[in-house]
């Protein structure tokens, strides 16, 4: 049976959190206010809208902008963090990353991105692995954010994979949420080991071996094409 794994990009594939809390500290320091690496951790996951607000009720500013002013804040943050990816190469892939697509491909599996960010395309062109994806769904295709499990749905029905045999890749609560809601696999990548509801937990993609679904799609797999031999 067909399998897809979907991935989230930032802190999955790739630690952009950096450059993100970069800009959003940039922001909030012309705003008048510190915005700190701890409460950094709310926005993963989330759209840049929402993460706005995140930041403006951190700083005591909520609802003292319009909304056309917010959007150019939102704009103004999105391009910083565009001078700061754009320094991104392949080397800047997490631990087992380029290893495990790259492994999932030869396996038949159907690769997918889904991700909020909306800078997810030229991310993926800055590290080289554009072409292992067989779908890219990002923030500019979903209306949506997660919890709400669209970004992982629209990736399945773009491959036609069946939801419940898809694999969801994840480092944030809100996306492990979002997968469990669609009732696809989540396995969290964490190395503090901290989200909670997910099927099974690794600290990166480097110790994909160590799950069970890696032994169940990845090695069956294998074994299967040894046999045809």
């Amino acid at each position: 049976m067909k399998q897809a794994a979907i991935f989230d990009l930032d802190g999955v594939i790739v630690d952009t959190a950096r450059f993100h809390y970069l800009a959003w500290k940039r922001l909030a320091a012309e705003l008048g206010f510190q915005f700190t690496e701890a409460q950094n951790e709310r926005l993963k996951g989330v759209s840049r809208m929402q993460s706005l607000e995140y930041l403006l009720d951190s700083g005591g500013l909520q609802n003292r902008f319009s909304q056309e002013e917010k959007e150019k804040m939102a704009a103004r943050k999105n391009r910083w963090y565009g001078e700061l990816i754009a320094t991104l190469t392949e080397k800047d892939l997490l631990p087992g990353a380029e290893r495990l697509l790259k492994e999932l491909k030869a396996a038949g599996v159907a690769v997918v991105l889904g991700s909020a960010s909306k800078n997810a395309p030229p991310i993926l062109k800055s590290l080289g692995i554009q072409e292992l994806f067989d779908a890219v769904v990002d923030g500019n295709m979903v209306q949506e954010a997660k919890p709400d499990p669209q970004v992982f749905t629209l990736g399945a029905e773009l491959v036609g994979i069946p939801y419940e045999d898809c694999a969801v890749f994840e480092d944030s609560q809100a996306g492990i949420e979002a997968a469990n809601r669609a009732v696809m696999y989540s396995i969290g990548v964490s190395r503090a080991g901290a989200l909670q509801g997910c099927k099974e937990q690794i600290a990166d993609l480097s110790l994909i071996g160590e799950t069970s679904w890696y032994q169940k799609i990845l090695l069956s797999s294998s074994e299967g094409d040894q046999s045809n031999v």
